[in-house]
């Protein structure tokens, strides 16, 4: 292997990565992605492994009655799934004198601000000596609105909150295309640039067991980026492809990151639950901060309404017009002038690009 480029980075396996085709753990496949793990973790990489798959090991452990509903189907799978995954994870570890840590996370857990440094915090104490983190959503209790997009969105936020280097995605394709993957004159895309002009690449299915796909990778990539993370989406099905990766071979896509991040944004990255006050977007402000091509600040056109008490200089939160998280910023006037400006046009913006981070 030649020289490592990371030393802190974060592993998300796919369902589609370590379920067989009928929805049960591929147990071969987890030891041979383990094996890679605790390789790194030897050279002295700090490695979080996100994994999903707890829904695959409840089918192999209980049989549901037809009759029950989806939410509770979902609820009785993941419950007695994830022990049997942690267990599988913990017999192949041992074998090689590790130990695994299960945190099971919801999406409150990166709103409140307790629960972020408590995270954060244990996370740093967990990537120490011979352990390995393996975390999964909390589908038992997360439901509609608790609920990531997938387990991807929880890595990224991981991956932002624990400042890594790269993170990981394994799937069971190649790699971002630039066509329908399925087209045989369709290529894989090795490399995409943070400047690179965002573009329809990657196509909208999800996979078969989980809830994730392409577009939710590529998006999320493209925020952390910004974060001076790099991401790999790689087919993680293929033999050493963590390792490959680190031996510097081009493989899937890698999202570069950029060179320089100011220490103003990797603040506002981790200061959920500081905010003083709340601006609530209209659905074409909501639509254009959700899917950024550029650098965008927050004017008051934008906003239709202004909460809380705040002066300048203070942390914000933006709500989009569907109730969801957008990102925090810095306000560069007070709360009364931003309340007196609401929705007009041809004024200063309330939260200027360079002092704006978006949310994953």
């Amino acid at each position: 292997m030649n020289q490592i480029k990371y030393k802190k980075i974060v592993v998300k396996v796919g369902t589609n990565v370590i379920t067989k085709d009928n929805g049960l753990l591929d147990i071969p496949m987890m030891k041979k992605i383990i094996i890679q793990l605790v390789k790194l973790k030897k050279l002295g990489v700090e490695v979080i492994l996100v994994s999903s798959g707890a829904m695959g090991a409840g089918k192999s452990v209980v049989k549901l009655d037809k009759k029950t509903d989806e939410v509770g189907r979902r609820q009785v799978l993941a419950s007695v799934g994830q022990v049997e995954l942690m267990n599988v994870y913990k017999r192949i570890l041992s074998k090689h004198k590790f130990i695994s840590a299960q945190i099971l996370s919801t999406k409150e857990d990166f709103r409140d601000r307790n629960h972020y440094m408590n995270m954060r915090n244990c996370f740093s104490s967990l990537s120490k000596d011979n352990i390995i983190p393996i975390v999964n959503e909390n589908d038992v209790v997360s439901i509609t609105e608790l609920m990531f997009t997938d387990n991807d969105e929880l890595a990224g936020l991981i991956s932002a909150m624990m400042n890594v280097d790269a993170l990981f995605l394994l799937t069971n394709v190649d790699g971002v295309y630039d066509g329908n993957p399925e087209d045989k004159t369709s290529r894989i895309i090795h490399t995409i640039e943070p400047s690179a002009p965002r573009r329809q690449f990657a196509t909208p299915q999800i996979s078969k067991f989980g809830r994730g796909g392409m577009m939710t990778k590529s998006k999320i990539a493209r925020k952390l980026s910004n974060l001076g993370i790099i991401t790999h989406i790689v087919n993680g099905k293929k033999n050493g492809v963590i390792l490959d990766l680190f031996a510097g071979d081009e493989i899937g896509t890698t999202f570069l990151s950029i060179k320089k991040i100011s220490n103003v944004k990797k603040r506002l990255a981790h200061a959920y639950g500081q905010e003083k006050g709340t601006a609530y977007l209209n659905e074409l402000a909501t639509n254009i901060f959700s899917n950024p091509d550029r650098p965008l600040s927050l004017l008051p056109v934008g906003v239709t309404k202004i909460t809380g008490k705040f002066e300048k200089g203070d942390i914000i939160k933006i709500i989009g017009s569907r109730q969801e998280e957008i990102g925090l910023g810095i306000a560069q006037y007070g709360f009364d002038t931003a309340h007196s400006l609401i929705g007009q046009k041809g004024h200063r913006a309330l939260i200027h690009y360079d002092y704006l981070f978006l949310n994953l």
